[in-house]
């Protein structure tokens, strides 16, 4: 099962949510095979990104981040829902 939920998935973007309740430990370090673009839509209070070797930052709403393919990142919980715009970037 994953910790998130897609609530609109389009052929140019997915608006993803992950819920105050998830358990932490399901918000694993990962790599995606695209690039990709990353809007903050709601942030809640206290959730955080963080790339491999660097400390995480606030996400907060209308933070946009750019994951090059195959970096290593992971999203830290925080209180209330995460709202995430994502858009792959296919070549």
């Amino acid at each position: 099962m994953k910790p998130y939920k897609d609530l609109e998935v389009t052929d140019e973007y997915v608006i993803r949510e992950f819920d105050e309740n998830i358990d932490p430990i399901e918000l694993m370090w990962h790599r995606d095979d695209e690039d990709r673009t990353v809007e903050v839509i709601d942030s809640g209070k206290g959730w955080k990104f963080q790339y491999e070797d660097n400390l995480p930052i606030d996400l907060v709403s209308e933070t946009t981040i750019f994951i090059l393919r195959h970096q290593w990142h992971r999203v830290w919980k925080g209180e209330g829902k995460l709202q995430l715009k994502i858009t792959k970037h296919i070549d």
